[in-house]
């Protein structure tokens, strides 16, 4: 693979992940992983090119601490939700008296709030918050760990290109996964991060041949 070709494949990936970040777009996380694909594969490119081990590796080691995860926030979210099922369960009887436990029941009946009291509250809503710490918990942790290694790919790219818009992008990338807890604000900082880095790849200059000028010497 050549320059030319990192370039175009990095700069697509970054625009596809940028797009794919897009919450009101349905289904757009797709373009996200193809382009995250992408980025690999011109990270890949680039490492062969400048001959430094460490810029694919760090990359794919930050992708595969992303999908991980993913997978245990999953799974964290499924084991609170059991954890919470029997709350759950007592609260909906509670709330439609007549319920037989079915719950595809539920749609048919009608809710009665007259019987609700805080006691019967209290113990779901402690359930869903410890439940929503954890796994913000969770995706925080993974999300720095993962921050990091992309940082250290994206600095190796800087050094090697001399285009200072991928330390950059990088930095912003890891400070953004460290505020994610700060209402979002983190994740604004990322998605900035991914439109800088899109302009990084299609900035790279191909390296050029000087031009000797030397005068050979009198007969």
């Amino acid at each position: 693979m050549n320059l030319d070709t990192s370039k175009i494949l990095g700069g697509i990936g970054a625009i596809l992940l940028f797009i794919g970040t897009i919450p009101s777009i349905q289904y757009v996380w797709i373009l996200g992983i193809v382009g995250v694909i992408l980025i690999l594969a011109a990270l890949h490119g680039l490492d062969t090119i400048y001959g430094s081990q460490g810029i694919f590796s760090n990359a794919l080691y930050g992708v595969i601490t992303g999908v991980i995860g993913i997978i245990v926030t999953i799974g964290v979210t499924i084991v609170a939700i059991l954890a919470n099922l029997s709350s759950i369960r007592d609260f909906m009887y509670v709330l439609f008296p007549t319920w037989d436990g079915d719950w595809a029941s539920l749609s048919g009946l009608t809710p009665t709030t007259a019987n609700i009291n805080p006691s019967d509250i209290i113990p779901l809503i402690a359930g869903v918050i410890v439940a929503i710490i954890v796994i913000v918990v969770v995706v925080w942790i993974f999300a720095i760990v993962a921050t990091f290694f992309v940082k250290r790919s994206l600095k190796k790219v800087s050094e090697k290109s001399n285009v200072g818009l991928f330390g950059t992008a990088g930095l912003l990338l890891f400070i953004g996964a460290i505020l994610i807890i700060a209402f979002g604000f983190g994740l604004l900082l990322m998605w900035i991060a991914v439109l800088l880095l899109a302009i990084a790849f299609f900035t790279i200059k191909s390296p050029t041949q000087p031009i000797s000028s030397a005068v050979p010497p009198p007969p």
